[in-house]
């Protein structure tokens, strides 16, 4: 398995690293909070044979992979959480984030230097015009992280989430990259 380096995703508390075998634990926990799953797509747990799986065969090249998973992690090493891209769109230069952080470091700051991170990235690197997040309209503390980072709410979608307490909205927001 080829493992990128991405040196240059690093501020002065933080650094975005590729995943590695060992994040193996760190993925099993995340993918299979319930909590978490009505912020995403998923509706059952993985297994830990699938998330190997998907650590040994993923390319960590966002063309090829068509998304980019990163640990977010201290200068120290303590892993904080996991910052995406995906349904990238090459063609259109466009794709979405997602970002979760450990309960345990929330509220910290850590979100916001990793979100800038990868937008440096994605825009200066990928050469993506645009980035965009879909997000619950009761998660408040994501719509505040992300309208912080200079996203804009630019569209709702009506009755986009299902949870236990009926269809809930979800609010577009979208950064252009600044020319």
């Amino acid at each position: 398995m080829t493992m990128h380096k991405f040196s240059f995703l690093v501020s002065d508390r933080i650094r975005l690293r590729a995943l590695e075998p060992e994040d193996l634990d760190l993925l099993y926990s995340l993918e299979n909070d319930p909590a978490s799953w009505n912020m995403s797509n998923s509706t059952m747990p993985y297994s830990k044979f699938f998330l190997h799986q998907y650590l040994e065969h993923q390319q960590g090249d966002i063309f090829a992979d068509k998304q980019l998973r990163l640990v977010i992690e201290s200068i120290d090493k303590v892993v904080i959480g996991l910052v995406d891209l995906f349904e990238f769109q090459p063609l259109h230069q466009r794709a979405e984030l997602g970002i979760i952080i450990l309960k345990e470091y929330r509220k910290q700051g850590y979100a916001v230097d990793a979100i800038n991170l990868l937008l440096d990235y994605a825009f200066n690197h990928l050469m993506l015009h645009q980035v965009y997040a879909q997000v619950g309209e009761l998660n408040q503390d994501s719509i505040k992280l992300f309208q912080a980072c200079g996203f804009t709410h630019e569209s709702t979608l009506k009755q986009w989430l299902f949870t236990p307490d009926g269809f809930k909205d979800a609010f577009v927001f979208q950064k252009i990259k600044s020319i």
